[in-house]
């Protein structure tokens, strides 16, 4: 039986690959494709986080740190889709999509600082 930290160990690693990909894509769009701001926000949120939900996923043990890398890799992927559909779209995923997204990134990243204060990433 798999548990719990197993899965969600299994997620974030998702999430990192998936957000370093899509960061790459984003950053080769808006370099080949003209100069979008919004392409350009995808790949920098993409290659910034992709890293952190890697390190998340690989070395994060405690129940706070999987919070925490939960919480980014949500607030990640709907900051991003966000600004996709914008920009392929012309309109919003819906409304306060972004700022959903960005608050719960700088939530996961305010957990991770309180979890290295407190000595809580590691291990319960």
């Amino acid at each position: 039986m798999t548990s719990r930290t197993d899965v969600s160990g299994r997620v974030l690693l998702l999430a990192a690959g998936l957000a370093g990909g899509c960061g790459v894509m984003a950053a080769a769009a808006a370099s080949h494709g003209g100069e979008s701001r919004n392409l350009a926000a995808i790949a920098a949120i993409c290659l910034a986080h992709g890293p952190a939900l890697l390190a998340l996923g690989l070395a994060g043990r405690g129940k706070l740190a999987r919070a925490a890398g939960l919480l980014l890799a949500g607030g990640t992927a709907v900051f991003a889709a966000d600004l996709g559909v914008r920009e392929w779209l012309g309109h919003g995923m819906f409304a306060g999509a972004a700022p959903l997204g960005g608050g719960a990134m700088i939530l996961a990243w305010a957990a991770i600082a309180l979890g290295g204060a407190i000595g809580a990433l590691q291990n319960d």
